[in-house]
């Protein structure tokens, strides 16, 4: 059999403790004596496709991050290029309508600088049906998170003009000057109020901008033979390694040390697009093996305010304007990982019951001992249960929230759905408001005085919402999408993750909740499972257990790192109707079906984009 050192030329080192990380490290095996693992550094680069822009157009003004991203402007009329004045902000998953800008306009593209609440726009130009005859413009406006407003205007009416950096502190560079006129090498910076120049580039051209004021990277992106890129520091632009590939009309994004180029075409405009990318380290540019999955030009990078490791293209043209967002990530990565092990068994054992708290300091109540609903309150040190005083209602499928010494229980089943809800001090249950809707297998985030109490079932599977003030009680109009019992959920009143369940078959289906309504994620679990339990928050949660038809109860343990879902080492006891409490890296999850008193304790470490983390064999 071959060997590494026959592969590679070099021998696994044997060491106690993993070296200290970077890039440096990229494909470098090691075997770690202290944990008995394998383990390398491996780099991933990927494009994916994201939430859909609601109107299909190109040219427009964006940046922001890949998390609060926005565009503004730009066009979707091949023949009239008269403009658009939406702007369109991004969540992360989902594009919603912000404020319409005052001057609609096109031509903005590598245009637009600052964050989704702190932005703006200058430049750009209106077309008509006469064809050659253009509408230049210098307005400048900004955005504020919901409505434009004009400032003060650049000195001289430009299109496509290349712009990065903040609201208060914007660079702006070459660009076109009119129709089928050269552009321009001039530089103006921004600082809230006024524009003032810069030093000039040394080629005058259209570029794409990444970057700060002070350290921007420009990108020669209106030639299809040249591959300038020039460098800014503050005062005066230096010419730098040359891209691998010429093309014009790319998109792209990041900072002076790390960025990425993607699109664009290599001839004229009915030439075919492309979907390379190439990625800058801050020395030279190399081509990445991360490909698009939509050959597009003229779309809108987003990125700019985050790095070059990840970004986003939206919109653009290929052989009519696109509406896809395409996301890129690179990123040195390890699959999350972790372990199980024993903890203190419940003093009752039991199934289908409900519980606050972290891993060290728990609470467990109500549930199912085989033979009867039961009122059992139990709290957890980290090492042993001990019983508290019980709940005042029995039931099972109840849900709670909150923490060891201040809890809230809702929901259950007694011989029938129930809307009881009673909450913990620490020393006693007490009865309060009960919810609007009766129901049993629902799910729960939050506190004890800022809940939530979501999905379950009534006589039906319901995706009805309700949040907990502390006093009471009040049915929220978004439902979820998919109505659904025996479902697990974590986070918060205003930032919840729902998971899992049962329509009329197990559920893989994944929604987030932002304070108002619910979204159906892209990514689904990798097993479709309901009697989950779950920890964490929306942006980092774990799966524990849970049964399928035809599998039974089940073992399987996945990780979410706000995207994606991951599977982990799985538990040592096949349980579903467990309860969980818990971070994503520090869970616990205790009891269920078939009846048990078992605790399980799961220490983890998550999946992450960082130069510290390994991919463990």
């Amino acid at each position: 059999m071959t060997t590494y050192n026959e592969l590679a030329g070099l021998r696994v080192n044997y060491v106690s403790s993993d070296p200290t990380l970077n890039t440096g490290n990229e494909g470098q095996v090691w075997y770690n004596s202290t944990t008995g693992t394998l383990r390398s550094l491996v780099q991933l680069k990927a494009w994916s496709a994201a939430g859909n822009l609601p109107v299909a157009k190109n040219e427009a003004a964006s940046d922001g991050t890949t998390t609060a991203g926005w565009t503004a402007g730009g066009s979707n009329t091949p023949a009239a290029n008269t403009g658009l004045n939406t702007t369109e902000e991004y969540s992360g998953y989902t594009w919603a309508s912000g404020g319409n800008l005052n001057t609609a306009r096109t031509g903005l593209g590598g245009s637009g600088f600052g964050t989704q609440t702190a932005a703006a726009v200058s430049g750009g130009f209106t077309q008509g049906p006469s064809g050659p005859t253009r509408v230049m413009f210098a307005n400048t406006e900004e955005y504020n998170g919901s409505a434009w407003t004009s400032v003060t205007s650049m000195p001289t009416s430009l299109s496509n003009v290349a712009q990065c950096g903040i609201q208060t502190a914007g660079l702006s560079f070459g660009g076109g000057s009119g129709y089928a006129l050269p552009s321009v090498a001039t530089t103006l910076e921004y600082d809230g109020t006024n524009w003032t120049s810069g030093g000039n580039l040394n080629t005058a051209a259209v570029y794409q901008a990444a970057g700060i004021q002070t350290a921007a990277l420009g990108m020669l992106a209106n030639d299809t033979t040249g591959k300038g890129t020039e460098a800014y520091n503050g005062s005066t632009w230096t010419a730098v390694a040359n891209r691998n590939t010429g093309r014009a009309q790319i998109v792209g994004f990041g900072t002076q040390a790390l960025a990425t180029i993607a699109g664009g075409y290599s001839a004229g405009p009915g030439s075919p697009q492309f979907t390379e990318t190439e990625q800058w380290d801050g020395t030279a540019w190399s081509i990445s093996p991360a490909t698009l999955g939509t050959a597009t030009r003229t779309g809108m990078g987003i990125g700019t305010q985050g790095s070059g490791t990840s970004g986003l293209l939206a919109g653009g043209f290929s052989t009519n304007y696109l509406a896809d967002t395409q996301e890129f990530n690179s990123t040195i990565f390890s699959p999350a990982t972790g372990a199980w092990a024993s903890g203190g068994n419940l003093n009752t054992a039991r199934s289908s019951l409900a519980g606050a708290g972290t891993q060290t300091a728990s609470l467990a109540f109500g549930g199912y001992n085989g033979t009867a609903n039961v009122t059992s309150s139990e709290s957890y040190n980290g090492t042993s249960w001990t019983n508290t005083p019980s709940i005042n209602t029995a039931r099972r499928e109840i849900q709670g929230e909150g923490t060891q010494t201040a809890a809230l229980g809702f929901g259950g089943y007694t011989t029938t759905q129930s809307a009881a809800t009673e909450s913990w001090n620490g020393s006693s249950w007490t009865s309060v408001n009960s919810m609007n809707t009766a129901r049993n297998g629902l799910a729960g985030a939050g506190t004890q005085t800022a809940g939530l109490a979501f999905g379950g079932f009534t006589t039906a599977n319901t995706g009805a919402t309700e949040s907990w003030n502390g006093t009471s009680w009040t049915t929220l109009p978004a439902s979820m999408n998919t109505a659904r019992r025996g479902l697990g959920g974590v986070g918060t009143q205003t930032a919840a993750l729902a998971f899992g369940g049962f329509t009329t078959a197990a559920s893989n289906a994944t929604e987030s909740w932002n304070g108002t309504s619910w979204t159906t994620l892209p990514a689904s679990m990798g097993t479709a499972r309901y009697g989950v339990a779950g920890a964490g928050i929306q942006t980092a949660a774990i799966i524990m257990g849970g049964a399928a038809p035809g599998l039974g109860p089940l073992t399987i343990t996945e990780l979410w790192d706000g995207t994606n879902w991951t599977s982990v080492p799985p538990m040592a006891n096949a349980k579903d109707n467990r309860v969980g409490s818990g971070t994503q890296t520090a869970a616990l999850a205790a009891g269920g079906s078939p009846n048990t008193a078992a605790t399980e304790e799961w220490t983890g470490t998550p999946s992450t984009g960082t130069a510290s983390t390994l991919t463990t064999s």
